[in-house]
């Protein structure tokens, strides 16, 4: 039984339309980036949230060499090698910022703010890259800042972590120009591979600072983290290949519902009433803004910058 179960996925899987396959991949990515967030804010009980990113952006690294190699060394070479140096900088400040977002805020809120991105897409792209923006991603922006008030305004003090969790979206926002500027002469391979020897060695620093011996245990958590970043990734990037971004992009709010259901199970967290409207205002403006565009870019999803 056991020798026939994978010839008769491959042929169930062969059976599927190229949508169902696409909605299989996106959702499978968002399962594994939920499932990478919830191991984070665990880890981040004992060790330091630039730790925790320091080892993800490390291993993740280590994970993706194979593939990086067998695509050859030839394809590493860029003409443009002080914007790859800036992405990766600014990719690496937004995984920092995104870990300490996930260790210092309930799972949900940290997903739900991680998806003003889209928000503040649409000005960088109207800088950077000539695109329209208009009264009506104006007054969308400004509905999903309101959303971020929502939720934070009725619990009294402002959280700081909340104005970081909002610079990781502002800094992923910024990677994705970086990506379109870069992905009209290089490949993805040039691409992932300089961000994430960039990230790697620009998160050792803060690491050094604050390092924690980490446990055997909190060892394996923080390999099946990297690894589960990893997986998510690239069934991201399958999905995304297979299917329309206009069809996949809504999927990945998803993620808020597997967030809030971890941050109950394993944390205790138990989502407001106005933490609730508000991340549903927050994704009601960035489906808003995805849907305006006229060619909607994929978003890079989560605390993975990469």
């Amino acid at each position: 039984m056991q020798t026939n179960f994978l010839p008769r996925l491959k042929l169930y899987w062969s059976g599927r339309t190229a949508l169902e396959r696409s909605v299989t991949w996106v959702l499978l990515s968002v399962l594994l980036f939920s499932m990478m967030g919830a191991l984070a804010k665990l880890l981040g009980g004992h060790l330091d949230s630039f730790q925790v990113a320091f080892f993800r952006s490390l291993f993740g690294f280590i994970f993706i060499l194979p593939v990086i190699f067998r695509a050859g060394l030839a394809g590493l070479r860029t003409r443009r090698p002080m914007l790859h140096l800036w992405r990766g900088l600014v990719g690496g400040t937004a995984i920092m910022c995104s870990f300490y977002a996930i260790i210092h805020l309930p799972l949900a809120d940290a997903t739900a703010l991680s998806f003003t991105r889209a928000l503040f897409l649409v000005p960088l792209a109207a800088f950077f890259l000539n695109e329209q923006f208009d009264l009506r991603r104006t007054l969308t922006i400004l509905a999903g800042l309101a959303g971020v008030v929502m939720m934070t305004a009725p619990e009294g003090a402002f959280n700081y972590a909340v104005l970081v969790a909002l610079l990781s979206s502002a800094l992923v926002a910024g990677v994705v120009i970086f990506v379109k500027r870069l992905s009209v002469e290089d490949t993805p391979a040039t691409l992932i591979f300089y961000s994430s020897a960039i990230a790697a060695m620009m998160t050792a620093v803060p690491c050094i600072w604050v390092w924690v011996q980490p446990t055997m245990f909190e060892w394996l958590l923080l390999v099946a983290m990297a690894l589960l970043g990893v997986l998510a990734q690239n069934c991201f990037i399958r999905g995304y290949a297979a299917g329309e971004a206009t069809v996949l992009a809504p999927l990945e709010y998803t993620r808020l519902l597997f967030a809030a259901l971890a941050g109950y199970l394993i944390f205790g967290d138990v989502p407001g009433v106005w933490a609730m409207a508000g991340a549903a205002l927050i994704i009601g403006a960035s489906v808003a803004v995805a849907r305006m565009q006229p060619k909607p870019v994929a978003m890079l999803p989560g605390p993975v910058t990469g």
